[in-house]
């Protein structure tokens, strides 16, 4: 089964504890300090559309795009139920980060919550870069987030179990990791038990979902090759310099105009 197939019905109960407005924020310092004056945003990989819905409450424009047309659909609703003069600024397409066309520039490209590591192949991270830098406005900045290379490989991952319920829902959530060191893979196999409250029926969804742990030397070549260059890097939502410890960092790329 393709990720976030039967898993997007329970995406959002499963990230509730997510501090989506905290991130929200860290995100809005980032452009504030990179493009004072932003406005347009494109967020790859948009998912239930948290994030792109928390930054129009921002007053920034954007532009949501994911593969997954169930997590779309679940996006859709969200933006149904926003005041219209939220709304308004925000919209959600299908697409696919590495060969999307919107026929606009903008100010700043996301890809949160390691849509980058989501990308395995060396073709696939490139034909992101390629696709960013085709709508980056000059001296735009694309950020992202991704699983930092040096601290998977200090702390591999080891296998979790996640209990969440809400009214309705009660889930129990396995993940065991797979490590494939020479690919700098980690495949993720998770199994999730879904058990309706008011019936006691259980629903159950097994994914596999194959992520690549990126190292900074690669992403400066990316750059290089793309026209972008690092202006920003350091531990997601700490703002530390990325170090042996650190699992999530990000990093702000600018277009490099000539």
């Amino acid at each position: 089964m393709r990720p976030f197939g039967g898993y997007a019905r329970y995406y959002d109960l499963l990230y509730g504890d997510k501090d989506y407005a905290g991130e929200v924020r860290f995100i809005d310092g980032l452009i504030r300090a990179q493009v004072p004056g932003a406005r347009r945003v494109l967020e790859l990989g948009c998912g239930t559309g948290t994030h792109g819905v928390l930054l129009a409450g921002m007053g920034y424009d954007v532009l949501g795009l994911d593969l997954s047309p169930e997590m779309l659909a679940i996006a859709e609703q969200r933006r149904a139920g926003l005041p219209a003069d939220v709304a308004s600024h925000v919209r959600f397409l299908q697409a696919d980060a590495r060969s999307f066309a919107t026929g606009q520039r903008f100010d700043v490209v996301l890809a949160l919550f390691h849509v980058m590591s989501y990308q395995v192949d060396d073709a696939d991270l490139a034909a992101v870069f390629a696709r960013v830098k085709a709508h980056l406005a000059p001296d735009g900045v694309f950020l992202f987030d991704c699983w930092y290379g040096p601290a998977v490989v200090a702390t591999p991952p080891v296998s979790r179990v996640k209990r969440v319920a809400d009214a309705a829902t009660s889930i129990v959530r396995t993940a065991e990791p797979v490590l494939h060191p020479n690919d700098n893979l980690v495949e993720v196999h998770y199994r999730l038990e879904a058990t309706d409250v008011a019936t006691g029926t259980i629903a159950e969804v097994a994914e596999v979902h194959r992520l690549r742990y990126l190292f900074r030397p690669e992403i400066e070549r990316l750059a290089g090759l793309h026209g972008l260059r690092i202006v920003a890097s350091g531990e997601w939502l700490a703002d530390r310099p990325a170090d042996g410890s650190t699992w999530s960092v990000y990093f702000a790329l600018r277009h490099v105009v000539a």
